[in-house]
């Protein structure tokens, strides 16, 4: 259960899936029905490999008492800077990720199924779509359609809510209402209750379902049973897409998988996506389950990890990170879109040695406030970001009140494209 997913990958086919034992798991699940599908995937532990972690059969149970018409969706729109783990999944073996989809459809009692990602990922759209058309035609899919979706680049397509609204043939505006009480093509007074399950997480499904919720279990921690597939960049020898148990030591990933910072330097921050408070580097032993990253402050996201070394200004670092959640904010919620670009601006001020006397003042009250009437999760991970910037590297900021910190590097942001196996290193968005 550490088998790396370096890329490119040799991908997996129909046949190499049959033979591994795909779609054992949907017949089972069709033996044993609906309930007992949830309940074997709540005993296992499986929680959200989205960023929420939220127990996956409790969500499918609370949906088994609907009656009225419901929806599966699966968040394939994969977009957290620093993360490429659903993209590996999907090129690799996207099969397995499609019988996860069907029984899950068939464990909530589903219309309908939606796999929905970015048409910008070229390579993983073909492998659903080769997948799709020969399990259809195999006949090991299941009978609850299964259709793909593609949408925009945006940052908030991968939000559930905003996907359901491009599932909906809209823009990916978030929504009041989340995906289990408003759903998917609700009009006027209608409701039709929908599950978004990540791409990770329906993966592991068919393995719960053939080798059983104890064998899950045994891998892992009890808070976070299983594995998680992480992506390690930034200022390490190698970057890389890896799965590993869960509770694993953050440093194993950063020093065993990526060879750790460029020799004679050295760790000052790792940062797990946007929406988390950084980890300074007293707390790489922190083991990668959930319940241990909350405990120092902190969260597991989607598993994607970057490293900043002692060439980077935590200033600047901060002031990139916030403007990108500036940028994609959709605004919606003017406490949002005011105040990211707020935190982004007054993080760039101390980097750039611009900053006033009150600018550390001025941005701990914009984390008060940018959360105010949120339709979504964005503005509360800016204000959990900025916070934890200032908490773990205040020292450093003060400084800052008085000219720059003499680390004048670009920040790129980590927006994963694509892996160069050659050079160990992925490629980025360009601006």
């Amino acid at each position: 259960m550490t088998e790396r997913f370096l890329l490119p990958e040799t991908e997996i086919t129909l046949e190499d899936h049959l033979a591994r034992g795909g779609g054992a798991a949907l017949e089972r699940a069709h033996v044993i029905g609906p309930e007992a599908v949830a309940a074997e995937v709540r005993a296992a532990g499986l929680r959200g490999r989205g960023g929420a972690g939220f127990p996956t059969g409790i969500k499918w149970e609370g949906m088994q008492e609907e009656e009225r018409p419901r929806y599966l969706v699966c968040n394939a729109a994969e977009g957290e800077p620093g993360t490429f783990k659903d993209r590996s999944l999907m090129r690799r073996d996207p099969y397995q990720l499609i019988e996860g989809v069907a029984i899950a459809a068939f464990s909530i009692g589903a219309e309908a199924a939606f796999v929905a990602t970015k048409a910008s990922f070229a390579r993983e759209v073909g492998r659903l779509e080769q997948a799709m058309a020969e399990m259809s035609a195999a006949d090991v899919v299941g009978e609850i359609p299964i259709a793909l979706v593609t949408g925009p680049d945006s940052y908030l397509f991968g939000e559930e809510k905003g996907l359901l609204e491009v599932v909906a043939g809209r823009d990916p505006m978030p929504t009041l209402y989340p995906p289990y009480v408003r759903g998917l093509f609700a009009e006027g007074v209608e409701s039709h209750p929908t599950v978004v399950n990540n791409v990770e997480t329906l993966s592991n499904v068919p393995h719960i379902l053939r080798n059983g919720p104890d064998w899950f279990r045994s891998i892992g921690t009890e808070d976070t049973p299983g594995t998680m597939v992480f992506t390690i960049s930034g200022d390490v020898v190698t970057e890389a897409v890896v799965e590993l148990p869960m509770g694993t030591p953050l440093s194993d990933l950063v020093f065993g998988v990526a060879g750790g910072p460029v020799p004679g330097r050295s760790i000052r921050a790792v940062v797990s996506g946007v929406s988390n408070a950084p980890l300074a580097a007293d707390l790489l032993g922190t083991p990668m389950d959930f319940g241990s990253m909350r405990r120092v402050g902190s969260g597991l996201g989607s598993g994607g990890f970057i490293v900043y070394d002692d060439t980077a200004c935590m200033a600047r670092v901060a002031a990139t990170l916030s403007g990108f959640l500036a940028d994609e904010s959709c605004g919606q919620c003017p406490p949002c879109k005011l105040g990211t670009g707020a935190l982004r601006d007054r993080f760039a001020a101390l980097a750039d040695g611009t900053a006033r006397p009150g600018t550390l003042e001025e941005i701990a009250a914009w984390t008060t406030r940018v959360t105010d009437s949120n339709r979504c999760g964005l503005g509360g991970g800016q204000a959990v970001l900025a916070a934890g910037f200032v908490s773990a590297f205040g020292e450093e900021l003060v400084l800052h009140l008085d000219g720059t910190c003499g680390r004048d590097r670009t920040e790129i942001l980590p927006a994963l494209v694509d892996y160069d196996e050659a050079s160990g290193r992925f490629t980025r968005k360009a601006g």
